[in-house]
């Protein structure tokens, strides 16, 4: 049994396809980030970051006590790992995947991130943010284009890459892209929402919360106003 510690936000997303593609049994543990439910303390003992997702395996490969693991990329490589699936075996796709996984976390995640708060969330527009991050947006999305030219998912074979991009492209409206300049991101956007997996996945999330996280002040201040004094 894995618990998985999740809110519904692409991060949040990546795991639950995961889980859902691999027949994995889970639970989920709903961590409501807009009422500050990432600052408990039983949360943060698995989440030291204070961000989802998180998980706890409760039969881990070397039979040991639960393994605990939070960051949504290594979240992935260790499913992968513990079923042998989605991540290629043979050496230079594995690390192919692997780049491009951390593409995913250190690019594509942060900037469209950056894009939704500047764009969606931000009390005052400012122009120069919301240019800048719209733009660099593009750009990644360009980049993933461009890698999609000659296959069907970015290494090949459908893999945890492509579980960590999906989500990010979800909102590709609020983020102020149009699909229809991307083609060949298109295509991959389209084949990867008719996977019966992935439609389970955002049934589930819909079971969860339809709403915003973003919705008061209370909210904001949460996901949006915290420094250091939180790390007690």
């Amino acid at each position: 049994m894995i618990d998985l510690y999740y809110w519904t936000t692409p991060n949040g997303h990546k795991i639950t396809l995961f889980l859902e593609e691999a027949g994995l049994e889970y639970q989920i543990i709903p961590i409501n980030i807009g009422k500050g439910e990432q600052f408990q303390p039983d949360f943060l003992a698995i989440a030291p970051n204070n961000r989802i997702p998180a998980i706890v395996d409760h039969n881990p490969q070397d039979g040991g006590s639960p393994i605990s693991v939070f960051e949504s990329g290594a979240i992935l490589q260790y499913l992968a790992e513990k079923t042998g699936l989605f991540l290629p075996k043979d050496l230079r796709q594995r690390t192919q995947t692997l780049e491009w996984l951390n593409w995913q976390m250190g690019g594509l995640g942060p900037m469209a991130g950056q894009n939704h708060h500047f764009n969606i969330y931000a009390p005052e527009k400012i122009a120069y943010a919301q240019e800048r991050y719209i733009k660099e947006t593009n750009r990644l999305y360009g980049v993933l284009n461009k890698q999609l030219a000659d296959r069907d998912y970015i290494v090949g074979e459908y893999s945890i890459a492509d579980m960590a991009c999906y989500p990010w492209i979800v909102p590709h409206q609020a983020q102020s892209q149009n699909l229809d300049d991307f083609p060949h991101l298109k295509a991959w956007f389209e084949r990867i929402a008719a996977r019966p997996a992935t439609q389970r996945a955002y049934a589930k999330a819909e079971t969860i919360n339809t709403q915003p996280s973003v919705s008061d002040e209370e909210s904001r201040k949460h996901l949006f106003g915290q420094d250091a004094s939180i790390i007690k």
